[in-house]
């Protein structure tokens, strides 16, 4: 089922892959050919599901499990990450994990959402780029947000701050990394029809959203994974240190 996929033979990790953009692009990678490395934290039972799902794309799939909202599970995905050739990363795995105002924000709520959003995203990275300089081949999709260009919303202030910090973590890698034939670019979602959004907005606000997006809906995962795939294929081969807005023009410049 793999001939003639342009992922053949290649290996994915995608974290925050249970559900949602991580689940789509993980399926959507999986029938571009790569064996897949699905990362999840809690949803077992979700992600037993993507696995499922990914096989029944004729390519081999294994789950990993960390939290990355703390050191030590940063430590146990980046070994693991280490320990395989992976030469395709979607760091995808984030969240507001409360929307929290800024005067009500605990240092380590502050911590968790740091290290959830953006330093496990670096340290996965460092992990990978071992094995892609040796190499001489990588690719690398960051998953950003629309929040990262104007704050976020109310409550999302530390979310925002880590997503307009990945924005420029991409830059910075794919400056150091483009001569070694390592692409790294970020992909930048609006709001998305997704249970993450509806955990985290009214109904309300995201009618709110649709209203001032020129298309008039909320983006779907698939319209997010479609992007990142791109940005690992032949076509992209240009393309280094971008921020690809996806957001049906709620913002735009």
């Amino acid at each position: 089922m793999k001939n003639n996929h342009p992922f053949q033979n290649l290996t994915a990790l995608v974290t925050g892959a249970s559900s949602g953009i991580g689940e789509v692009t993980s399926i959507a990678l999986a029938r571009q050919g790569a064996d897949i490395l699905i990362h999840y934290n809690s949803k077992q039972a979700e992600a037993d599901a993507v696995l499922n799902k990914v096989r029944a794309c004729g390519v081999a799939a294994e789950l990993v499990q960390a939290d990355l909202t703390n050191s030590e599970g940063t430590r146990r995905l980046s070994r693991v990450a280490e320990s395989k050739a992976i030469d395709i990363l979607v760091n995808n795995a984030g969240s507001l994990i409360a929307r929290t105002k800024a005067l009500d924000f605990t240092p380590d709520l502050w911590e968790r959402v740091m290290m959830l959003n953006l330093t496990s995203a670096f340290f996965v990275s460092q992990a990978v780029l071992k094995g892609m300089v040796q190499r001489k081949r990588g690719f690398i999709v960051n998953v950003s947000s629309v929040a990262a260009r104007f704050g976020g919303g109310l409550g999302a202030l530390a979310y925002a701050t880590a997503k307009g910090a990945i924005s420029t973590m991409t830059k910075g890698l794919a400056r150091e990394f483009a001569p070694l034939n390592i692409r790294v670019n970020a992909v930048s979602p609006g709001t998305v029809d997704t249970n993450y959004h509806r955990s985290f907005s009214t109904p309300e606000a995201l009618d709110g959203v649709r209203a001032a997006t020129p298309v008039g809906r909320l983006g779907t995962p698939k319209e997010i994974a479609d992007a990142i795939v791109f940005l690992c294929r032949d076509q992209a081969s240009f393309i280094h240190g971008q921020v690809i807005e996806v957001n049906g023009g709620f913002l735009m410049a």
